[in-house]
């Protein structure tokens, strides 16, 4: 079994000599001396465990120790970082605590206590990380979806109620939110037979109907032979219909029908055909906008507005961005095989920075694009297209909007993180307690958002 990765990040050269000596037994041991060093070693060695000297710097300065914190943190929410500080570093090294860090340690360097400490660490994190594996077993990434937010746990329970059952299921979502991943993953957790899906809006009308009805030898000039319909296909099994929007009304009539009685006629026969299946529809727009315009039926809506399962957009998955993100960059290298590409620190902001107003689809065609365009171990913002102010410039907000937006997001991450303690507010934002009284006043936020 091979050693645990532990990276040592301090700016004394005998300091890490003598931690990769004294520790090499129980770890593989990576060093770093500074600040841009420690970043790259970490995203290249995904170490296990990090004990990080809270002062890089000849000055007394910690703000790099915090830095190399914040970028670990950020790049893996799992990491075990330890903080190694001076006798007079307790409060910074408290201060470490609340941005994320595992412990602290401090000087001089006793390396059966770090032992310790450091052993510790690492039994936490293989037991969180033993926790998270169960946990995508029961999630949704046993029937290929990714996402740990509440709202995609949402749509994972949903599933899990509906498979069994044969009640119709309408998907509601943008586009590119993976509509027909969520049909699938119902079919697949059903007993039933054969998937077909129907895109509604990419079949020519003149050749919708026969599609999904049949036709029989005859029935028009080019019919020179019979053809089954994807109805008929469908028997004892799932149809799908994505973006059921965009069935022409007549259809729709005809569509009601089948609904309705459970049989269909091929074009030209005049045989009436039993068929069993369940039906599931999706679509991104509002189906009763859509009745209200009269572009669809209400009677139909009725018909396959069983169960309603609402996908949300990424923007509003949290960081599942970056879950899916890092699966797409493993799954494209190996298909386009390329050696293992990871995302840059400055990667992950930008893609958590940014809208994706295309959802999952535009994020996999910016992880084809980053993969085409790179050149090196570590995908770079420009590889990806995107940068921390596109969102902001697509908007087209003003200079005041944009500063009012980031203002308001800081104090409300601020009033998370210290629990409504205003004075620990003020001077983590730089500012006098009555001007954080005025900001709250200004954007009506209460001492403890939730």
């Amino acid at each position: 079994m091979s050693k645990p990765k532990l990276l040592v990040v301090d700016d004394e050269e005998y300091i890490c000599r003598q931690m990769q000596w004294g520790l090499n037994n129980e770890y593989e041991v990576i060093t770093a001396s500074e600040c841009k060093d420690a970043i790259t070693k970490f995203s290249e060695h995904k170490p296990d465990i990090v004990a990080l000297d809270l002062n890089l710097s000849s000055t007394d300065d910690h703000e790099q120790g915090f830095k190399v914190l914040e970028e670990i943190i950020l790049y893996d929410p799992y990491a075990k970082v330890v903080m190694i500080t001076g006798h007079d570093g307790k409060e910074s090294a408290l201060h470490s605590l609340r941005l994320g860090a595992y412990d602290y340690y401090v000087k001089p360097i006793d390396l059966q206590e770090l032992k310790v400490i450091l052993k510790r660490a690492f039994y936490i994190r293989m037991l969180e990380m033993e926790n998270k594996h169960l946990q995508s077993i029961e999630d949704g990434s046993s029937f290929g979806i990714l996402g740990n937010c509440r709202k995609i746990k949402e749509v994972i329970n949903m599933i899990r109620k509906v498979a069994k059952t044969d009640i119709a299921v309408l998907i509601h979502g943008e586009s590119g939110t993976g509509k027909e991943l969520v049909a699938r993953a119902i079919h697949r957790q059903s007993k039933r037979q054969a998937f077909i899906p129907i895109d509604s809006g990419a079949i020519p009308e003149t050749l919708l109907e026969s599609e999904l009805f049949g036709h029989e030898k005859g029935a028009f000039t080019d019919a020179h032979t019979q053809k089954i319909g994807k109805v008929e296909l469908a028997h004892k099994g799932t149809l799908f219909f994505d973006e059921i929007a965009e069935l022409p009304l007549n259809l729709q009539v005809k569509l009601l029908r089948f609904l309705q009685e459970r049989q269909i006629q091929r074009l030209g026969g005049i045989e009436f055909i039993p068929i069993e299946v369940r039906v599931i529809a999706a679509s991104n727009k509002n189906l009763e906008q859509e009745i209200n315009k009269g572009n669809f039926r209400e009677d139909i809506y009725y018909r396959l507005n069983g169960v309603t399962v609402e996908l949300p957009p990424l923007r509003e998955r949290e960081d599942d961005v970056i879950l899916i993100a890092d699966f797409l960059l493993e799954k494209f290298c190996q298909e386009m095989g390329k050696s293992i590409k990871r995302l840059s620190s400055q990667s992950v902001k930008a893609i958590k920075g940014y809208g994706w107003p295309g959802n999952i689809r535009e994020l996999e065609n910016k992880i084809r694009r980053a993969l085409a365009l790179s050149s090196g171990k570590y995908i770079t913002p420009e590889d990806l297209g995107i940068g921390y102010g596109r969102t902001l410039r697509e908007e087209r907000l003003t200079l005041k909007d944009a500063r009012e937006r980031i203002e308001k997001e800081m104090l409300l991450n601020s009033l998370k993180n210290y629990q409504g303690n205003l004075s620990k507010v003020a001077k983590s934002l730089g500012v006098a307690r009555s001007t954080v009284y005025d900001l709250m006043e200004k954007y009506n936020i209460d001492c403890n958002p939730s």
